[in-house]
């Protein structure tokens, strides 16, 4: 072996520092990618012994699909013309298995600038891929699952109050799509009011001190119309505990909210009445019960004017005027 390699191969010091290297696989590679050293970490990751594979191509440590479509011959040769390739992928070891490996291949140049070999450095990244799918693969379910919640408006913001996702609950419920407010403040979704006095912006400050934020108000459609909302921001961190965003989730509670007020109202009635009775119980005076009447209807109706009047009698055209009509008991 002459030229550059030679000196290499007989190094006893490399060899030395390659062996005590164990977790990449460093080794040589003439001109057409023989393999001509071996280390201990090339042992260790890909199984062979040295005497089992020096001599032999290292097409071998590329999967069949590989070499059918000579993925190491155009690696080689894009290592000699850019002076360096790096890349991932698949690779076998000697009892078949495979194998995640980063992989760098370098050429060697002698005088005349000619190529005489490669130092191939393979490092095995199988549990890295492995974490890396299941976290790729955990944020695919999520998003299938925010897709599905049609009920609930949810999306992520930057730490600027920037909308960045918009699940298909968030359309229906405020009437925008996804690539017209991806990008926008979500302070739009305000009334203009609690737009104009920073409300959106004080909020974003509670949930990235708190963590938390959380309450029901009124927020805005795309077409104008507001629905009542209950919100709740959370505030999102990296590893490293700085802030990269916030979650959002907003649900419409305008149907629950009506449904609360008529209750109330009905029974605010209702105590009208069973106190507009106990006074009718109390007293035999009709006048002190009609008193009482026009005063537990003004308050409970919130009117100006109570009034008794005769059947005959034609009422006033006043909209904020009660009539009760007195009738005779037979």
């Amino acid at each position: 072996m002459q030229g550059v390699l030679q000196p290499l191969l007989a190094s006893a010091e490399l060899r030395a520092v390659a062996d005590s290297i164990k977790d990449y696989a460093i080794f040589l590679l003439d001109s057409e990618g023989v393999v001509l050293t071996w280390n201990t970490g090339a042992q260790r990751i890909k199984g062979y012994a040295a005497g089992d594979i020096v001599g032999q191509s290292f097409s071998r440590f590329y999967t069949d699909e590989d070499r059918a479509a000579r993925r190491p011959q155009q690696h080689l040769m894009v290592a000699a013309r850019e002076g360096r390739i790096e890349i991932e992928g698949w690779r076998v070891r000697k009892d078949g298995s495979r194998f995640w490996a980063n992989v760098v291949i370098s050429p060697i140049h002698g005088e005349g600038g000619e190529v005489q070999g490669f130092v191939k450095v393979t490092r095995d990244l199988t549990e890295r891929r492995r974490i890396e799918q299941q976290l790729k693969d955990g944020e695919e379910r999520l998003r299938l699952m925010i897709e599905s919640v049609k009920d609930y408006a949810i999306f992520l913001l930057d730490p600027q109050g920037r909308v960045t996702s918009w699940n298909p609950g968030a359309e229906r419920m405020k009437g925008y799509a996804a690539e017209e407010i991806i990008g926008q403040h979500f302070s739009r979704f305000y009334p203009a009011e609690d737009a104009s006095s920073g409300k959106a912006a004080r909020e974003l400050e509670i949930a990235a001190s708190t963590g938390h934020f959380e309450e029901e108000g009124w927020r805005v459609r795309k077409d104008g119309s507001r629905f009542w909302a209950s919100v709740v921001l959370s505030a999102v961190h990296n590893p490293a505990g700085e802030l990269i965003g916030f979650t959002k989730i907003t649900r419409d509670m305008t149907e629950r909210r009506r449904a609360a007020e008529e209750l109330a109202e009905r029974s605010r009635q209702q105590f009208a009445v069973s106190e507009l009775g106990l006074h009718a119980l109390q007293t035999p005076e009709p006048q002190v019960v009609m008193e009482a009447a026009i005063r537990i209807v003004r308050e409970t109706l919130q009117v100006d004017d109570v009034r008794f009047l005769d059947p005959a009698e034609t009422p006033p055209a006043s909209a904020n005027t009660v009539v009760i009509h007195a009738t005779e008991e037979n």
